[in-house]
């Protein structure tokens, strides 16, 4: 079974930062960046990030190189990353957010790192560094003394322009490679599908490691639009919220988790922000379209959801899907639409040969947004990207361990990982599966079901609840989810809980959930 994205031709020479060079040169004066009420304009942005850029190639960290950027968000980030990419390097998201054990561990695993962009806020996060660590406050005059003209670096669609972390299936963090092509690909899609212009002024929400960061960074300055950038280093939906009200923001790209937040701050305070947006990219995680319903249904709400699926081995965005669509009475997990621009779905059993429509595969994904594979890496993990037939021609695919199918509308459904089955009681079980039975029960708010194991080393299905009033027994919750479930499908606990904690991508943090839960049964 095949879903293929329409062939749209791209330019000869595909590269993002030469778009935002264009509206550079087309209207210098208009608003590239705001924030912490700073305005920085297209020229201003383009002279810094030029500057840059000749200072790396000096030091010859240009085309092949990689930079590691440390930042938080800031105009000083983006010039790091547009100045990285001009001199013909690829960028490596490094979050402050991250714990500092964590960051220099990351750090271990990047081949060919030059050199490192830090703040006196964030270098200290990294030390010892394995590489040099330089700031822009530092070099403020070296770069003042260099061109600001656009570099003659040559770079191509082929070439590396990030390489973010990402956990493959052993859980370790592999750094995975996007082309220039790819990423052009994307938002040139993104462009032309859903009409963003000079005025689809952007808010960013996600945590900068987040492979969605690099696109909802990179898209409006694409489309000739203003960036806007929160002034704290986490999530804070209060200030996020505060901006979406106060300035003329369009889009917002977001994992799931995040939009439940926001959605949420709205509907109890009585706003309109959210609902006068154009669109809200979302996913990254099995959608509870529950938690939307209510809020997507009000009055006057002309903000169109648009539900994505991807991954960041192939440019993270390969579908989408407008939830307007769906008819949660009669479609039990949420589409995630159909193809992106010179993008194909391939699904495929254990073989790697079609399935019949209908049945369930391996979602596959071949075309123009695959990425280069895994840098420094080799064995299981980079045979995920592998080739196969295509009508006597080979293909070069990604295999991304999640299963799925092609509903009667042709749209694409994903029901979780391969991986992520469990066996419990001999009987090989999904969790996501028990979470949407969960959340459909009366009185539950929002669920997340773990997988723990007892004394003896027994694996177990244990639920957190969140309730939407008081706490819900665990006795009842029990009983009518027998009615929903196979009994072997039914958690062995039940937990209630404030909130579902959320990991600094801003998805279901599982590991935290079963650590509460083993300090509590301490």
């Amino acid at each position: 079974m095949i879903l293929q994205g329409k062939r749209v031709a791209l330019p000869a020479v595909p590269v993002v930062h030469r778009q935002f060079e264009a509206h550079a040169h087309a209207a210098p004066d208009a608003v590239a960046v705001s924030w912490a009420g700073r305005q920085v304009t297209y020229a201003e942005l383009n002279a810094r990030a030029n500057r840059f850029a000749h200072f790396l190639t000096a030091r010859g960290a240009g085309r092949g190189a990689k930079v590691g950027v440390c930042l938080d968000y800031s105009d000083d980030m983006l010039v790091a990353i547009l100045g990285t990419l001009k001199a013909g390097a690829a960028y490596v998201p490094l979050d402050p957010a991250y714990p500092p054990a964590r960051l220099r561990m990351l750090l271990d695993r990047v081949p060919g790192l030059a050199l490192i962009v830090a703040s006196p806020e964030t270098s200290g996060l990294i030390e010892p560094a394995p590489v040099e660590v330089v700031g822009f406050e530092e070099l403020s005059g070296r770069l003042a003394a260099l061109p600001a003209t656009d570099p003659a670096t040559e770079v191509t669609g082929d070439d590396v322009c990030y390489a973010v972390f990402t956990s493959g299936s052993t859980g370790t963090p592999k750094l995975t490679a996007v082309r220039h092509e790819g990423w052009f690909n994307l938002m040139n899609w993104l462009k032309d599908e859903y009409g963003l212009h000079r005025g689809s002024h952007n808010l960013v929400v996600s945590a900068f490691g987040f492979d969605l960061s690099q696109r909802a960074l990179m898209t409006p300055l694409f489309c000739g639009a203003t960036q806007y950038l929160p002034a704290s280093r986490n999530f804070d939906p209060m200030l996020a919220y505060r901006l979406l009200n106060t300035h003329d923001i369009r889009t917002v790209h977001c994992a799931s988790s995040t939009l439940y937040l926001l959605v949420d701050w709205e509907t109890a305070r009585g706003g309109d922000a959210l609902t006068r947006l154009d669109y809200v990219l979302f996913g990254g995680e099995p959608l509870k379209a529950e938690r939307l319903a209510d809020w997507a249904r009000r009055e006057g709400n002309t903000c169109t959801l648009l539900h994505q699926y991807g991954v960041a081995e192939c440019t993270d965005v390969a579908t989408s899907y407008d939830l307007a669509g769906h008819r949660p009475g009669e479609h039990e997990v949420a589409p995630v639409g159909r193809p992106a621009h010179n993008t194909d779905i391939h699904l495929l059993d254990e073989e790697l040969r079609g399935v019949a429509p209908g049945e369930q595969g391996e979602i596959c994904i071949a075309g123009t947004g695959v990425g280069a594979g895994y840098l420094g890496a080799a064995g299981p993990e980079n045979e995920k990207f592998t080739t196969v037939d295509a009508g006597g021609s080979p293909l070069r695919l990604y295999r991304t361990g999640d299963r799925g199918y092609v509903n009667e509308d042709g749209d694409l459904v994903v029901l979780g990982r391969i991986d992520s089955q469990v066996k419990v009681r001999g009987m090989r079980i999904d969790p996501a599966d028990v979470e949407r039975a969960l959340a459909r029960l009366l009185g539950v708010r929002e669920a997340a079901v773990a997988v723990t194991y007892t004394d003896s080393g027994e694996a177990e299905l244990s639920a957190f609840v969140v309730p939407a009033g008081s706490d819900l027994a665990e006795d009842d919750l029990r009983t009518r989810l027998m009615e929903r479930l196979p009994r072997n499908m039914v958690p062995a606990r039940f937990t209630n809980i404030p909130r579902i904690p959320l990991s600094p991508h801003g998805k279901v943090d599982r590991a935290a959930l079963v650590d509460a839960r083993a300090r509590g049964l301490r």
